[in-house]
């Protein structure tokens, strides 16, 4: 399938991709990309396959209508085979994951997953891979299998992924966190000495290094909170932070050669009990023109490429995430969590003006790990998309099972596009590959997770809702909560689950683990 005339050699490497779309070259390398135009004809053009690995397709679904040869490797596959772009293997066992990282190992092991990609192989060229969890046995995988893991280091991304780790990293870079320490605490009254000598005060909110989705964050104001999360806390340092009146504000960014690229901020679901059975955890993301105003937007994009910058200092490059906090009641900004992959909010991001105009945020990740040069201007790319932001408006939310059930699901919602009817109900209109097509607010994307013969329990990821619509909405200037549109649509999706209690099932019940942050 390679060409002498699209072929660079890059040591034992080959990078395919049309040189004619970027104009002339001698015979060793092609000159490199620079602008937008040669961005998106080269990957309209890329012969290497692409593969995104991962419990379901949800984080970069989409993605495959820029970039020619990517594709999908699945557990959960929504649209059971009708998905021209997503491979699930037809053999797949009981069997308990403990995390999504051995979601991921399975499948690469898997001889079916084997047998798919080995059929998609070019000439010169080695398969890359991307996801958003994996370890060192992923990585061992690759290597052996001969693939190319486009993401950094397992071991460096285990050691940023530590909020007290990000911490630290910010305040090197005038990135400052809520006002906090990082310390041990031995019982409830050494947190109270500890946090009152810091100027904290005692209603307090408590991290530890590692942590998925609110999960690992304990807010304690007395000693009964303190009670409620000590075998948690002592005995390990952690992060003690003021508790302020914030919102939460997502934004994904690339740190590329040329710089950092920020992309649309948005505010985040977090621990709504419609949604998610855990108090601050995360549960989806909304993006709309007054997210923030043009000074917190600057201060906050100012924050994330301060962090950026760090990063690349540790060798780090490619995609990542930061929450960004911003006090209602002072109106500061403050650097939240980093997580240093692909998340959750990804598949908002991939559907933005910006993506219209240019590319996808993730495909500038694609264009670090390509193995060719490029050379862009960042800043450039970073004000339109500011100006662009301004005029989008894209909604998102998981459902979790939030009931304390263990049930074999009989029933479930199908993947594809809803609307809702005159007589206001939401009624499925036809199946979809994404939500890439949504009008407007009537209209809503749902993609199944579980479905008929999974099991659920309390935490599980149904499903998610994507729609044009706003979800949330402020209350007297405070924290934000779920619209009425928002609780029709999580109600209309619930009621079409149905299930058989665990006790009339004779197989055993799943481990949980979390498939989408």
């Amino acid at each position: 399938m390679s060409d002498p005339e699209i072929e660079s050699t890059l040591g034992d490497e080959v990078t395919l991709g049309n040189r004619a779309a970027y104009g002339p070259a001698d015979d060793r390398q092609p000159r490199p990309l620079r602008n937008m135009s040669e961005v998106r004809h080269y990957f309209r053009t890329n012969e290497v396959p692409i593969f995104f690995v991962g419990a379901t397709p949800y984080n970069l679904l989409g993605l495959d209508r820029w970039v020619r040869n990517f594709s999908y490797i699945v557990y959960y596959d929504g649209w059971d085979g009708a998905h021209p772009r997503v491979f699930t293997p037809k053999r797949k066992p009981y069997l308990e994951f403990e995390s999504g990282e051995d979601v991921n190992n399975w499948l690469l092991a898997n001889a079916e997953v084997i047998a798919h990609i080995d059929s998609r192989r070019v000439s010169g060229a080695r398969p890359k891979l991307a996801m958003v969890f994996f370890d060192a046995e992923t990585e061992r995988i690759c290597a052996e299998l001969g693939y190319e893991l486009i993401l950094p280091s397992a071991a460096l991304r285990e050691y940023l992924d530590s909020k007290l780790v990000t911490t630290r990293l910010g305040d090197d870079v005038g990135a400052p966190s809520v006002p906090n320490i990082l310390t041990t605490v031995a019982d409830y009254d050494d947190l109270v000495r500890r946090s009152t000598e810091a100027g904290l005060g005692t209603d307090l909110v408590v991290q530890t290094a590692y942590g998925d989705s609110g999960k690992t964050t304990f807010f304690i104001d007395d000693e009964a909170g303190w009670k409620s999360h000590a075998k948690e806390i002592v005995g390990q340092e952690v992060k003690v932070m003021k508790r302020i009146n914030n919102r939460p504000i997502a934004v994904e960014a690339v740190l590329t050669r040329n710089g950092t690229i920020v992309g649309p901020f948005m505010t985040e679901l977090t621990g709504h009990p419609e949604l998610t059975p855990y108090r601050g955890g995360w549960c989806g993301n909304e993006m709309f023109p007054d997210v923030l105003d043009d000074d917190l937007r600057r201060r906050a994009a100012d924050l994330v490429r301060r962090l950026g910058h760090r990063l690349g200092q540790e060798g780090y490059r490619g995609f990542f995430e930061v929450d960004v906090l911003v006090d209602l009641d002072d109106g500061e900004c403050y650097l939240g969590e980093l997580n240093p992959r692909i998340s959750g909010a990804s598949a908002i991001t991939n559907v933005t003006a910006g993506a219209y105009a240019d590319v996808p945020l993730f495909a500038f990740h694609l264009l670090e790990y390509a193995g060719v040069e490029f050379e862009l201007d960042v800043e450039e790319i970073n004000e339109r998309w500011r100006e662009l932001a301004a005029v989008d408006l894209w909604s998102q939310m998981v459902i979790k099972e939030t009931s304390p059930v263990v049930e074999l699901i009989t029933g479930s919602a199908p993947t594809g596009q809803y609307t809702v009817d005159r007589f206001g109900s939401l009624v499925f209109k036809r199946a979809a590959l994404d939500w890439h097509q949504l009008q407007n607010s009537d209209e809503a994307f749902f993609l199944r997770i579980y479905g008929a013969g999974d099991y659920r329990w309390k935490g599980a990821d149904l499903g998610v809702v994507v729609t044009k619509g706003r979800l949330q909405h402020a209350v007297h200037d405070g924290p934000y909560s779920l619209s009425i549109r928002a609780k029709h649509l999580i109600g209309a999706i619930r009621e079409q689950y149905a299930g058989l209690p665990l006790r009339e099932v004779k197989s055993p019940a799943p481990s949980s683990n979390s498939t989408m942050k």
